[in-house]
């Protein structure tokens, strides 16, 4: 009897579940020793550690990048600049707060989670049944739980004759699992048949359920495109802070005025520091969230966006993702029959047709409009359960009554009595159904008096949805490998791969995840085309296991055990009709069914990331254009080559032409992209090298030839800056010549062109700076396009030697692999077969 002690841990609780005896003998905890054991164990709830909000907030202010716009933030107050102060600290809260609001979702996945746990529970207390709220069970607690119910925890049946269970959300398994006494049924699980009572073993954090929350808090990932974003500002500012230093010490040296220096050096840094960078690329990706939205597909998270073009490995769950996740009838096979009709007919005439479940279902939407069951009626109707395995009828109709039935083939084969050839046919039709990974059903019938007959079997299985096999055909040349995970059978597995056209090499969760080795074998999880009787953990462990072999990795799903791996991912994909778990977890929620958006997605991912490239190929080369001009100029020439204003409107007009880079016409890669970071820095180093000549040969001519004085040269320096600047973003979208396909994108052009009229206008007419006139303006236009031409093709041959280096790289590469094989390989005896026989 359980009553009055106290349970201290699990291992007293399992003792006393096996010492219970009689489940009648169970008469549940005292209060006194629920209160206690709740103090022990805490509620039956999800927990989770969490940070205020403030604090979060307070966390997008940490960084590189925040710390420089910060320090560039008190540097203008210091020099009483209060219109770059309050530009600076705008643009810091505005990059804060979309940070903060985009990524509140991380929370979301655990409240999801609790919100499946049942709000209350029967309890058995001090002899008495009570309903009380399932967070304040505990272990050791007698419990009841019956059709309809969410279990509220982990219980060790004990009393009652079966259960069916839904366990689809935890484990991925498509069919209801049968349980008896002495089984566990999992928190968060819900039952379709039967009832029974039930010892608690384990509650909150402790459970099945609970583990699988534990995994979603620990999976935790920075993405590919914050590290780009990271080492991108990183560069930037490094190198603006080495020059801006170099400056202000060679200001020192030669005794300049202190103050014009630091006011010079901190103008100087706000222009070169990336301050729009976190909020230019935020708007890039915005604008994809807002393609994908008219496409039925949420984006969660923005930074998903670019993790999709990089995207090389789609893990797709089976069940809900792949398939209908709906039984279907396959093909009968006819034994006694006259036809399949006819099987079908008997089958349906077994069914619930007021309630069905899917199995029924499934039957009663094969049978044909000929086939009317109105024209028979129900006289006793046994409902099936997983103790008899079969459901019976007996059918008035057919001018006469007899009796239907339908279950197990093992079990309709013993009430049939077949002859042994028969049977062996029948059994052998069976286990070829199983290899196929399809359930079956034995059908049979009898007249009133004479004997049961073997009409057939009935094959169910879940059906692929309509569209995955084109989805995987098509991800399959964008360059990603998709791997099936399931928690079904490897049989079943292997079926739905099979006709999916994945690949046949399933291998199982149990072989690969031995006590041996917890995180899996690396090696057999890379090369295998799926995996099958996976749990939530093995999920979990699959994806980082890829992660780690350097595969960005995409996890599709719909349940509530998919909810840690797609959390884990570089890219969690919640399908149509997904828990709310799944979809709190995911960074792209399905609201259309199908996975088809996929495809459409990773193509939007790539466009993004083009643009992505191009942005910050241009950014690098503007910065090191500017910055490495001006310290140049000054060291060399002791010239400030351009005003703190002109600096000022430079900024500010280049503001325009970058955003719109977010709605370029970029072209799509053919295969997953990824940062490269030294290809973009030598593209960038290459054209502001180039931009830093131009602009000396310019400075040269203005003053040794034309002898023009010093603030119209900076005025005509300003406006080649600023016109070879914004020509420059033309160069950066391809790497090609700037008017090849795709053409830019009239946004783009309007933004780029309006910017570059109005600096000609400030410059001609004397705005702020020093005026020059029509006749020097339109010489510098047709200076800065002359080194268009240049700098297209300088771009051209760099990157056609950064390929041709790679190519040989990669060949040496072969060769040195190729090579050491050979050394490893064993030395075989390539003489004739007589010779090696005389050697002998």
């Amino acid at each position: 009897m359980i009553a009055g002690a106290a349970v201290n841990d699990h291992a007293e609780i399992g003792e006393r579940v096996s010492k219970a005896g009689s489940p009648k003998n169970l008469m549940g905890l005292t209060t006194a020793d629920a209160k206690r054991l709740l103090s022990e164990h805490g509620e039956n709830a999800i927990k989770d550690v969490r940070i205020s909000p403030f604090q979060k907030f307070l966390g997008y202010f940490w960084g590189p990048i925040p710390w420089m716009i910060e320090i560039a933030a008190v540097l203008s107050g210091a020099a009483q600049r209060w219109e770059d102060f309050v530009i600076i600290a705008t643009m810091l809260l505005l990059n804060a707060g979309v940070s903060f609001f985009e990524e509140h979702k991380a929370d979301t996945a655990i409240d999801a989670l609790k919100q499946r746990l049942a709000p209350t529970a029967r309890v058995l207390r001090d002899g008495t049944w009570m309903d009380l709220p399932a967070r304040f069970l505990v272990p050791g607690d007698v419990v009841l739980v019956k059709l309809g119910n969410i279990v509220p925890a982990d219980i060790k049946l004990t009393e009652g004759d079966y259960l069916s269970v839904d366990q689809s959300a935890l484990t991925g398994e498509s069919l209801p699992v049968d349980m008896k006494s002495g089984e566990t049924a999992y928190s968060g699980s819900v039952v379709r048949q039967g009832e029974m009572r039930g010892i608690v073993t384990s509650t909150g954090m402790d459970t099945f359920f609970g583990k699988t929350a534990r995994l979603v808090e620990t999976a935790k990932t920075r993405s590919h495109f914050q590290q780009a974003v990271l080492r991108i500002g990183n560069f930037l500012i490094l190198t603006t802070a080495a020059l801006v230093a170099l400056i202000l010490i060679v200001a020192l040296f030669r005794h300049a005025a202190l103050i014009d220096t630091l006011l010079f050096a901190l103008i100087l840094t706000v222009a070169a520091i990336p301050v729009a960078l976190p909020a230019v690329l935020s708007v890039t990706m915005a604008v994809g969230a807002s393609t994908l939205a008219k496409m039925q597909a949420i984006v969660s998270r923005l930074v998903s966006i670019e993790e999709m073009a990089g995207m090389d490995v789609l893990c797709a769950d089976k069940t809900g993702t792949l398939t209908k996740n709906e039984l279907t009838l396959d093909d009968p096979v006819v034994f006694d029959a006259r036809n399949a009709e006819e099987v079908i007919l008997a089958a349906a005439l077994t069914c619930a047709r007021e309630a069905p479940d899917a199995i029924d279902a499934a039957i009663l939407s094969e049978l044909s409009a000929e086939s009317k069951l109105d024209h028979y009626r129900i006289i006793r109707y046994t409902a099936f359960d997983p103790v008899r395995k079969r459901a019976d009828a007996t059918v008035r109709g057919d001018g006469g009554q007899f009796e239907v039935t339908k279950g197990a083939p093992q079990v309709i084969l013993d009430l049939v009595h077949q002859k042994e050839e028969d049977r062996h046919r029948i059994e052998r039709a069976t286990d070829n159904l199983a290899e196929r990974g399809l359930r079956t059903l034995g059908v049979a019938r009898r007249g009133e008096k004479g004997a049961w007959r073997f009409l057939g079997l009935l094959p169910l299985f879940d059906p692929p949805r309509a569209d995955s096999a084109e989805t995987i055909a098509t991800a399959r040349q964008m360059g990603l490998k998709v791997r099936m995970v399931t928690g079904d059978h490897k049989s079943i597995a292997r079926e739905i791969a099979a006709k999916l056209k994945i690949g046949t090499d399933i291998v199982s969760a149990r072989d690969v995840f031995t006590k041996d080795s917890q995180d899996g074998d690396a090696v057999g999880i890379e090369h295998a085309e799926g995996f099958a009787e996976v749990f939530p953990e093995h999920k979990f462990k699959i994806v980082r296991a890829l992660q780690n072999a350097g595969h960005i990795v995409g996890m599709t799903g719909d349940g509530v055990n998919d909810a840690p791996a797609l959390k884990q991912a570089d890219v969690g994909i919640a399908v149509d009709k997904a828990t709310d778990a799944a979809r709190a977890a995911a960074d792209l929620v399905l609201t259309a069914s199908g996975l088809s958006v996929i495809a459409t997605a990773v193509e939007e991912a790539r466009r993004i990331f083009e643009r992505m490239t191009g942005y910050a190929t241009f950014r690098i080369a503007e910065t090191i254009r500017v910055l490495l001009f001006m310290t140049l100029s000054i060291l060399v020439f002791d010239f400030y080559p351009v005003t703190a204003v002109m600096i000022v409107l430079l900024a500010i007009l280049n503001d325009f032409p970058i955003l719109m880079i977010a709605y370029d016409n970029v072209k799509v890669a053919e295969r997953p992209v990824r940062w490269d970071m030294p290809r973009v820095l030598i593209m960038s180093a290459v054209l502001g090298v180039l931009g830093v000549i131009a602009s000396f040969l310019l400075f040269v001519v203005a003053e040794r030839f034309f002898g023009l004085p010093r603030p119209t040269i900076q005025t005509l320096i300003f406006l080649k800056l600023l016109v070879a600047g914004h020509l420059t973003i033309y160069l950066t979208r391809n790497e090609g010549w700037f008017w090849e396909h795709p053409w830019p994108s009239w946004r783009l052009i309007v933004a780029t062109e309006t910017t570059q009229v109005l600096g000609t206008l400030a410059a001609v007419y004397g705005w702020f700076v020093a005026p020059i006139g029509w006749k020097y303006a339109l010489l510098v236009w047709g200076y800065a396009l002359a080194w268009l031409i240049v700098n297209n093709l300088a771009k051209i041959w760099t990157y056609r030697a950064m390929r041709a280096g790679m190519s040989n790289y990669r060949r040496h590469f072969d060769r040195v692999h190729a090579s050491l094989h050979e050394q490893a390989a064993p030395t075989v005896d390539r003489r004739p077969n007589s010779h090696r026989e005389s050697a002998r």
